[in-house]
Order: structure tokens, then sequence, then C-alpha cells
């Protein structure tokens, strides 16, 4: 008898791997806390979390738990029972409330308004920014640190289109830090339309209805409200939808976003793998729609290139600024694997349990032998979408350009991981919700999260 046909396997084989992320969070936090107590520069008093212990409450709790109450009662048949259009719309509706009362958990000013005015921040260089032109053509000369002119940290550590977002937004009347942060949750919320589009584009409208409560109720909204990781993972699940709802012309506008975000950030070279992933998942016309898409993205590094930013020197100073920083103190031996366990609270503790589910499922529709294009068409995108998440979070963690804060740096990513979500019976949903929604809470209300 196969593991598949004994109803009590998969459920201890998902306690057995929700035990195993436990552990590995309290290990991760154990051994940050000595560390730091030893005097190691892990620049994070709460390791692995990029944030200090700090027990609150605040404006936005109550309608937090509000929120994660009702999805948690109702969020599975809702699901079920709404029609598609007024499902999307109340998924975004409710993404906000829950990304924006999280948010205000840390008060009005603290927890929206002033997240995006510190000095690391872009918003602090958008007044210096007079000439667009000559910010993208002079911008490679700024990244590298202890020079006159150097760019800010978030700023210098991004190629220029996360800046020039917010010069955007503030040529278009919308400056300042509350514009900034309610953008983050407004453009931020668009990841629960967004998914589920995909996944029923790709033919899989069960799966997307399964996946849209764990979208609403995402940990990782305690980041995406506000940082500017929020409008980046929104403008690379926006891209992926436009590849896989068909067209040529949407897969041009598809590619747009998508080649606009590798100025977003360098690590989104990765993206690759996910648009590549939702085009060989598409029913027809990949050829034509992977051409589309991929002119367009050349089309975005051209103009970025003849406005006078090469893409790969900022990626080769860019990585000269990080080791200037923190990162030459951080240490990777830590790291490598304490990025795991960050990425568990922002992801939440489904995570392990659902892409279990997801190999498995693998394992036992495609055999082996099945030749490669027929195991992806058999699998769906609740398989390989969440793999494919996957294999960019580990190529970024191996690189050592992420140690730390990939709890926010990830978002993009670990919003594709819940698509494996699809996976769980459905008896087990609601206690997945409430487990998720467990953590959002807590690591909001026990710590001061910092972007």
């Amino acid at each position: 008898m196969t593991m598949m046909t004994r109803p009590g396997r998969p459920r201890s084989a998902d306690l057995i791997v929700l035990g195993a992320e436990v552990a590995l969070l309290a290990v991760a936090v154990v051994v940050g806390a000595l560390l730091n107590h030893r005097g190691v520069r892990l620049y994070a008093d709460a390791a692995p979390i990029y944030a200090s212990w700090q027990p609150h409450v605040g404006l936005g709790t109550p309608a937090a738990l509000v929120v994660a109450a009702l999805f948690v009662w109702r969020g599975t048949r809702w699901a079920t029972d709404t029609r598609w259009p007024r499902l999307l719309v109340v998924g975004y509706l409710a993404a906000v409330l829950w990304t924006l009362s999280l948010a205000l958990v840390d008060g009005w000013s603290a927890g929206l308004t002033e997240r995006l005015t510190v000095q690391a921040e872009y918003l602090y260089e958008v007044p210096g920014v007079t000439d667009v032109g000559a910010m993208l053509s002079g911008f490679a000369e700024r990244i590298v640190d202890f020079q006159p002119g150097s760019w800010s940290t978030h700023t210098a550590g991004h190629p220029p289109g996360a800046l020039l977002f917010f010069v955007w937004l503030e040529r278009i009347g919308l400056g300042g830090g509350t514009a900034a942060g309610l953008a983050c949750v407004l453009l931020g919320a668009t990841v629960s339309v967004s998914v589920p589009v995909t996944l029923r584009a790709l033919g899989a409208e069960d799966a997307a209805r399964a996946v849209w409560p764990f979208l609403v109720l995402f940990p990782g909204a305690v980041w995406v409200g506000a940082s500017a990781d929020g409008i980046f993972a929104a403008v690379v699940a926006a891209g992926l939808a436009l590849l896989a709802v068909g067209g040529r012309p949407r897969a041009v506008l598809g590619g747009l976003l998508l080649g606009f975000a590798l100025y977003l950030s360098y690590g989104f070279v990765l993206v690759g793998l996910l648009a590549l992933t939702v085009v060989l998942l598409r029913a027809r016309d990949r050829l034509g729609v992977l051409v589309a898409a991929a002119t367009a993205v050349a089309a975005v590094v051209a103009a970025f290139t003849l406005s006078g930013f090469w893409w790969l020197d900022g990626y080769h100073l860019v990585s000269r600024r990080y080791y200037q920083g923190w990162a030459a103190d951080r240490p990777y031996g830590y790291w490598i694997w304490a990025n795991l366990a960050a990425l568990l609270l922002s992801a939440g503790p489904v995570v392990g349990p659902a892409l279990r589910r997801a190999v498995a499922a693998v394992a036992v529709r495609a055999p082996h032998p099945t030749p490669l294009r027929q195991r992806i068409v058999s699998a769906g995108p609740t398989v390989w979408l969440p793999l494919a998440a996957a294999a960019a979070v580990l190529a970024a963690d191996l690189s050592g350009l992420s140690k730390a804060e990939v709890e926010r740096i990830w978002l993009p990513f670990t919003v594709w991981l819940l698509v494996a979500t699809a996976h769980l019976p459905t008896g087990h949903r609601r206690w997945w919700l409430a487990a998720q929604a467990a953590t959002a809470l807590a690591v909001n209300h026990l710590l001061w999260t910092v972007s």
C-alpha cells in the first residue's frame, strides 16, 4: 500500500515537517540570541528576523484580529462559493485591510508614514532627483560607499527602477511617507489577485480558490506594509499573471513589467525561472508568448541602457557596496540556514507541509521515465510554480548576497510558495489558516519590525 492510499500517512508527514520547522526556528532564535550576546555582528536583535523584541499592541490590533477570525472561520467556504469576479474584489479588499491593520499595530506614524522616510530609504533621495536622465546616467557612479554623493543604503542596493518609482510617485503629486506607505499596501495587496488569476488562466481554478484565503492572510503582509518589497512583489506577480492569461499583447505587457522588475532588484534575474515555468504551463502559443515577452524585456533593458545605466555594471558595483556594510560582518555560517527560518515566519508554517505535498504529487502523477514536458503538463501549476519559487529562494540563499532581512527581500518569491497550499486537504485548511494568522499576529505584536 502506497503512502497516498493511507490517509494517516500524509497527515503524520505534515506534522513531522511542521515539527522540523518549529525546531529550525527555535534553533535559529536561540543561536541568534547567543551570538548577539557574545558580540557577533548579526545586526538583527531578534535574529533571524531583522527586528527588536518589543511586545506591544496598537491601533491596528482589533482590525487584524477581526480579519483573521473571519477568514479562519469562513475563508475556505467563501473561496468555494463566491463568484469569481467578486472573489477577487473581496480578496483584494480583505488583503488591503489585513496588511494595513498589521502596519497600524505599530501606529500610524511609526508603522506606515515614517517607514520609508529614514535615511536608508528611497524617499531620502527623491528630493535630489531633479533630472531623471542625469540620475540614470550617473546612477552607477554613486553606488560604492564612502565617497561624496554615495546613495543611501536601499537606493544603492537596487537598480535605479526602485528609486525611479518613488520619483514618479512624487511627480504625480503623491510624494511623502504617507503616500509611499499606502502605495506599498495598496499595490502589495494585488498579489491576492494576480496569483489566483495566474492559476485560473493555467487551468487550475479550483486550486486558485483553494489558495485564495492563504494569500489574503499572508504572514508576509507584516513586511508588505510598508516596504518597497511589497511593491516589487506586486510587479512580479502582475507580470507573471499577464504571461498566463493569454494573447501576445498581454504577454508584451507582462514582459514590460518583468523587464522593469530587473531594475527593481538585481535578484529578480531569478524571476526568469517563474516566468519560464508559467510559459511552459500554458496550453497553447507558448513560443509566441515567450518571444513577445522576451522582446518586451529586451526593450526595457535597451531603454535603461540607452539612458546610461548598464545593469551588469550596477550588479558588479553593488556587490562591492554590499560588503562595505553589515554584510561583511554578518556570518554566512549562521545566515545560510537562519534565512530559511526567517522565511518560515514570512511564508507561514504551512509552507513546509504544502511543499511536501506538492513534491509527493509529482512523484505519484509523473513517474521518472515520463518526458520532462509531459511531467510539467501533468503535474500542473500547483507543483511547478512553488518548486520554481523554492529553487529561486535556494539560489538566492546560497549566493551569500542575502544575509538577513529575507523575510521582506524574498516576498516576490514567497507568495508563489503558497501556491502549494492547493494540495492541502479541504478539512485541514481552516487549521492551517489559523496557524498562518497566528504567525503574523505574533510577529507583529512581539517584535518591532523594520523595513
